[in-house]
Parts: structure tokens; C-alpha cells; sequence
């Protein structure tokens, strides 16, 4: 049962990434003290992931976002037990964060995960006087990192946008001036065997993001729900306007290096893929060749760089693509480098899985060979 009340949630353009919602547990029901009878318990109240779910869906199917579960039934003559109140289920989409008032988390990661946000109270029993109790009341938080196989990563303007939209279906905003995508953007690359590659493009970075200056936090968690990176720098560099420092594409790479550090520092362990976008602008391919020996030897050119603005390790990337996403050079070259990298690196944690199968698999083993043999044909216990 949903009734009204009140939603505070946060969304750029059509997009929604955070809901707080009431939720109760069902009242139980009344006993029946003459014949001893048990009300019924009140109805839970549940989180339940769905692969087709998104918050903006579940803000428009339920405005109110007050989720409460139904009441047990009484206790009667004719039904002395009586019976449980109906659960609640909130629909949520696959890769959400619940955060309950007690700032305790839980992720629900895959379809038909669930977690218990508010239970029903019990019904009327000798225990209680026959007096049902009330449901609990909680506040719940939920918070959504996109799950995906590529995230784009990039200063505004750098061009991702026009490279998704190369790459993929996906239809964002493009235009020549910084900011033009305001929500994350998801696209699928998809290939002549029909394999499915999911990419992300989120909105541009800017010095300070850790600190949440410009779109700060609330883009930078979803990078941390992609599985790879792929850097995008405009080879002529990136001025985000005429007040701020012009920089070139190596600085760039180290900046946005830097600020994913110091948000997090797990998100360097991502494989990482290098495109340099805009390879149709004029003396493009001098740049290029600047660019790949500064990647080449990072060493020789920190010293540039204030000590604060140099990351404890640099990106080595798996493939650096020149690209331009106006013509299309470079593209398909991308699109194949992305999806042998992914594979690269599925294989590699499939052998790692299989490698400690196998070697719990003979610890078990030499377990079991030491073990000395039962007495009398019969076994000890452990």
C-alpha cells in the first residue's frame, strides 16, 4: 500500500540519482484475550532491485514516495489466527545504494536483491496484553552509481558526447561551449555479432572536482560502478574559460589523473583506455607526437607541475586511440580496442578465479589426507 507524503530527490535535466523515502511496517493486529487468539503480523516493507527500474520511473509511478505495508488482520472468533498483513515492495534499479537513518548501507547489486527496510509489528498475543504493535518507521536513502562497461572521463568540451554519439545510439546534447552535458548519458556500442558494450558518458570534470566543485560527487561516484575508463582530451588542449589556466592534453590527463586520486584512489587499479579526440584540427598530428612522448616518459615533464597537482601514480594506459568524433577517424579502431581490452581483462580475472579454485581446491585436499584415519570404522568429530 503507498500513501501520501513527501520526496526530496536531486536531478539534472531528466535524471535522478537520489530519492529519500518514508517507509512503515503494517500495525498487527488485535488479539482476542477471551479465547486466546493472536492477531496478525503487520506487513514488511522491502527494497527490491530490477534490471528495468529507474528511480525517475519509480518517482513518476509513486509521486507521494511514502511506502507503507499493510495492517494484520484481527483476531475473531472464526479465525482466531489472524492473518499477516500484505509486504510492500519498493522496485528500485540494479546497482542502487539504501542507506537507513543509522548511516548503514547496503548495495543491491544484481535483479531480485532485496534488503528489509521497515518490519511490520507483531499482533495481539498473551505476551502483549493482546495489543498488536505498531510497524517501524524509517527514512530511507537511496543512491544510484551506474553500472557500466566504460566510463568516459573527460574536462568539458573534450568531445565526449560527440563520441558517444559515434559510438552508440545515443542521442546527448552537443554544442561548442563547456557543460553541455548536464546528466549522465548512457549508450551502447553494439556490433555485428550483436554484442552489447554499455558506455557512459558523464558530465565534464574541472580542477577541484573531489572537493565537489563544478559537478563534483555526484558524478564521480559513477565512475566507480564502470568496469574500465576511457579518458577523453581534446589534443589542443582544455581553458574552461578566460579567467582559468589554459592547459595542455598532457596536463589534462595528469589533472584528471589527480582529481580521480583524490577522490578515490581505487579508481587508478580501472584499465584505462586513452582517446585523443579532435584529430582534424590543424597541426593535430604534431601534437600527437608531443603527446605520446610526453606519455611515454611522464617522468621527464612532472617537474611542470606544482607537487600538489602530481598524482602518486600515473594511468598506463592499455591503448592510446587518436580519434576525431566529427569525421569518424579513428572510431572503429576504438570501438574494436574497447572491447578487446574488456575481454582481456575478463579472461584474466577468469584464470585468476579459476587459479584460487584450484589452489583451495588442493588445500582441501591436503586437509583431508592428513587427517588420521577413524578408529573402529568409526569417525571422529570435528
Amino acid at each position: 500500500m503507498v500513501r501520501c507524503g513527501s520526496v526530496w530527490f536531486r536531478k539534472y535535466g531528466n535524471f535522478i540519482d537520489n530519492l529519500r523515502l518514508f517507509t512503515r511496517g503494517g500495525s498487527g493486529g488485535m488479539g482476542y484475550p477471551r479465547l486466546g487468539g493472536e492477531g496478525g503480523k503487520g506487513g514488511d516493507v522491502w527494497v527490491v532491485a530490477h534490471k528495468k527500474m529507474t528511480l525517475k520511473q519509480l518517482k513518476d509511478k509513486y509521486p507521494q514516495k511514502r511506502f507503507v505495508a499493510g495492517e494484520g488482520a484481527n483476531s475473531r472468533v472464526n479465525a482466531l489466527k489472524g492473518s499477516r498483513g500484505k509486504d510492500c515492495e519498493i522496485p528500485v534499479p540494479v546497482g542502487i545504494s539504501v542507506t537507513d537513518e543509522n548511516g548503514k548501507i547496503i548495495e543491491l547489486n544484481k535483479e531480485k536483491d532485496r534488503i528489509l527496510v521497515a518490519e511490520g509489528g507483531i499482533g495481539g498475543k498473551l505476551l502483549t496484553n493482546f495489543l498488536p504493535l505498531k510497524g517501524q518507521k524509517r527514512v530511507i536513502h537511496l543512491d544510484l552509481k551506474l553500472i557500466a562497461d566504460i566510463g568516459l572521463v573527460g574536462f568539458p568540451n573534450a568531445g565526449k558526447s560527440s563520441l558517444l554519439s559515434q559510438v552508440s545510439h545515443a542521442k546527448p546534447a552537443i554544442a561548442d561551449y563547456a557543460f553541455t552535458t548536464l546528466q549522465p548519458e548512457l549508450g551502447k556500442i553494439v556490433y555485428n555479432d550483436f554484442r552489447q558494450i554499455s558506455v557512459a558518458d558523464l558530465p565534464g570534470l574541472i580542477e577541484g572536482a573531489h572537493m565537489n566543485k563544478g559537478m563534483g560527487h555526484k558524478f564521480l561516484k559513477h565512475i566507480e560502478r564502470t568496469r574500465q575508463l576511457l579518458f577523453v582530451v581534446d589534443i589542443s588542449g582544455f581553458q574552461l574559460s578566460s579567467q582559468t589556466q589554459y592547459r595542455t592534453a598532457f596536463e589534462t590527463i595528469i589533472l584528471l589523473t589527480k582529481e580521480l586520486e583524490l577522490y578515490k584512489e581505487e579508481l587508478q587499479t580501472k584499465p584505462a583506455l586513452l582517446a585523443v579526440n579532435k584529430m582534424d584540427l590543424p597541426g593535430a598530428q604534431d601534437m600527437f607526437h608531443v603527446l605520446m612522448n610526453q606519455l611515454q616518459n611522464p617522468k621527464d615533464f612532472l617537474h611542470l607541475f606544482k607537487k600538489n597537482m602530481i598524482p602518486e601514480r600515473t594511468v598506463e594506459f592499455q591503448h592510446i586511440i587518436p580519434i576525431s568524433a566529427i569525421t569518424g577517424e579513428g572510431i572503429e579502431e576504438l570501438k574494436n580496442y574497447i572491447r578487446k581490452s574488456l575481454d582481456e581483462h575478463a579472461n584474466q580475472e577468469n584464470g585468476a578465479y579459476h587459479k584460487k579454485q584450484l589452489l583451495n581446491l588442493q588445500i582441501s585436499n591436503t586437509i583431508s589426507y592428513n587427517e588420521p584415519p577413524p578408529k573402529n570404522g568409526v569417525t571422529s568429530p570435528r
